[in-house]
């Protein structure tokens, strides 16, 4: 299982217990942002999706969506969605708890701006119904971030 494995993860920086599993379900922003009693935009928001024929992640704010325009820019390329399947394919994660962490594939993650203005941010940790609090630096390390872009609109 997915959580087991970011579970697993998270055990080498000793952070392990720090993974909530939630009696309510997680695998919306809105979802998540009831379940932790937080402003949906403190939810980070795994994306996977295809830059020409490579696959990258994603992490923005829950209110930021993707500008083409700016990821083209950083990209070279117009964003694509991967399908459920070639979501889960790729990351190892179910849609609806797919995170940047103890990732299937090596899949490079590209952390938006849009989730620095906040202390603490939550990302799922392989299930619907789970999460972790972390700082945006934690995020940044723990993600192993390539760095940080600006390609989303929407939540300036």
């Amino acid at each position: 299982m997915a959580i087991e494995r970011v579970r697993e993860y998270f055990r080498k920086y000793n952070r392990d217990k720090d993974i909530m599993e939630l009696d309510a379900s997680s695998a919306t922003v809105e979802l998540a942002a009831q379940a932790l009693d937080v402003e949906p935009a403190r939810i980070a928001k795994s994306l996977a999706l295809k830059n020409g024929e490579r696959v990258i992640m994603i992490v923005t704010a829950g209110d930021a969506k993707i500008d083409n325009a700016k990821f083209k820019a950083e990209f070279g390329t117009k964003p694509k969605m991967l399908s459920i399947e070639e979501t889960f394919e790729y990351t190892g994660h179910q849609v609806g708890g797919v995170c940047p962490f103890a990732l299937k594939n090596d899949i490079p993650v590209y952390l938006d701006i849009s989730l620095k203005r906040f202390k603490t941010v939550f990302p799922a940790c392989g299930s619907s119904n789970s999460a972790i609090e972390l700082t945006c630096d934690e995020l940044n390390y723990y993600s192993l971030n390539q760095k940080w872009v600006d390609v989303c609109k929407n939540w300036e």
